[in-house]
């Protein structure tokens, strides 16, 4: 029963240290705009905020398409949305799966009566050029679906090679780009992707609630010539693409102020420069990783494999997953997930996402991490993540 006390109780959230999966942490100009007036859904003011985000992620996902957009959803609507719009029932889509997010992509196309191949890597591992050009070569699907970064194992797959045999067979290309866009390079037109999806809490530093997609000129040709309605009414792009195109065709109420908030936090991308955020995301990652190999903790990512935005460890002999990151959340306020699938209970995974990629939050989590694993009998010379760390910062940061 809710008592009068908590009923009137201001929201008053704890303030954390976000270094998980996701969300990052937001800089206060984009929670500002999110508490900015509200407008109607197609208020001339609000149609140029949808025309000039519309733009900026355009530049974030290096492509001219014109069907960008926000759909008014997490990351896992961005999912949803592509696999409906590009597989009518009984098209086959080939699902390379080496992570729990692109079983997730498996699992929604089976949903609407795709036939669905899956190739498999065990988690951490990536998918060679050979083994997906094999399977789309004899499977011919319509669409081959890849996660480009794997948030649930903390690898990247390279796609550049992957996209030339997809297409020599004639498929649409879909990318899950939800942990990488905005914190490495995603050449959505270089790398002739036909789809993307990706979400706001991660690299963009904006709180869930949108889900950035990209579709090429041959994505909208197919959905232009389906036979059947997309199974999703809310995400048919048919109509979403009305509403934020030309028209101005009403669909849904958009979330007005998560739109202010993307905004925001898409120039505030475009203000740092792509490849000055690129290189801290990258930076910081290199200065994490001395410090956790000072402390003798290891990847469990191959070195030419790791992501820069998502730190996937091996938790030492001996450690327990769960109590260590009781400790960081409730001694020193930092968040940290753990393994998914067979990784539970085996990885830790750190994020340096965004406004989370600082030197600071690197340096403050090696500190609290020593202090825990030193509470918890974990043989180490204290502060010896912090100086590797500091070593790397010194000798390798330059103004």
């Amino acid at each position: 029963m809710i008592t009068e006390h908590h009923l009137h109780s201001p929201i008053q959230p704890p303030r954390r240290t976000l270094m998980g999966p996701g969300p990052s942490d937001v800089s206060p100009s984009v929670l500002s705009a999110m508490a900015s007036p509200t407008v109607g859904h197609l208020d001339p003011y609000f149609l140029q905020i949808m025309d000039e985000v519309q733009d900026m992620l355009r530049t974030l996902f290096h492509t001219t398409n014109e069907l960008t957009l926000a759909v008014s959803g997490t990351g896992s609507a961005g999912m949803e949305a592509c696999v409906v719009n590009l597989l009518e029932p009984g098209d086959k889509i080939v699902v390379c799966t080496n992570g729990v997010f692109g079983g997730r992509m498996a699992d929604v196309a089976s949903r609407i009566g795709a036939e669905v191949v899956q190739i498999e890597r065990p988690f951490g591992e990536v998918f060679s050029v050979e083994e997906v050009g094999e399977v789309v070569k004899k499977e011919q699907p319509k669409v081959v679906g890849i996660v480009h970064a794997e948030t649930s194992t903390g690898a990247v797959q390279s796609l550049k090679e992957i996209s030339e045999v997809v297409h020599e067979a004639d498929a649409l290309l879909l990318v899950d780009c939800v942990t990488s866009l905005g914190g490495m390079p995603v050449k959505i037109d270089e790398w002739n992707i036909d789809a993307a999806y990706s979400g706001t809490q991660k690299c963009l530093s904006c709180p869930p609630g949108l889900a950035p997609v990209t579709f090429s000129s041959r994505a909208t040709a197919a959905m232009d010539a389906r036979k059947t309605k997309v199974s999703s009414w809310y995400l048919d792009m048919s109509m979403v693409r009305a509403y934020w195109g030309g028209s101005r065709a009403y669909h849904h109420t958009a979330p007005i102020n998560m739109n202010f908030a993307l905004h925001q936090a898409l120039r505030l991308v475009l203000d740092e420069g792509m490849e000055n955020r690129f290189s801290r995301h990258y930076a910081n990652h290199c200065a994490l990783k001395a410090g956790l190999q000072a402390m003798g903790i290891q990847f469990a990512v191959a070195d030419d494999h790791q992501l820069p935005m998502l730190n996937a460890v091996k938790i030492p002999d001996g450690i327990d997953d769960a109590t260590i990151r009781s400790q960081l959340l409730n001694w020193f306020g930092i968040e940290i997930g753990g393994g998914l699938g067979p990784m539970k209970g085996k990885t830790w995974r750190i994020g340096l996402m965004g406004e989370s990629s600082q030197s600071s939050h690197v340096l403050l989590f090696l500190a609290a991490l020593d202090q825990c694993l030193l509470h918890a009998g974990y043989q180490l010379t204290p502060g010896a993540g912090v100086a590797a760390a500091n070593d790397f910062y010194r000798t390798t940061i330059t103004d």
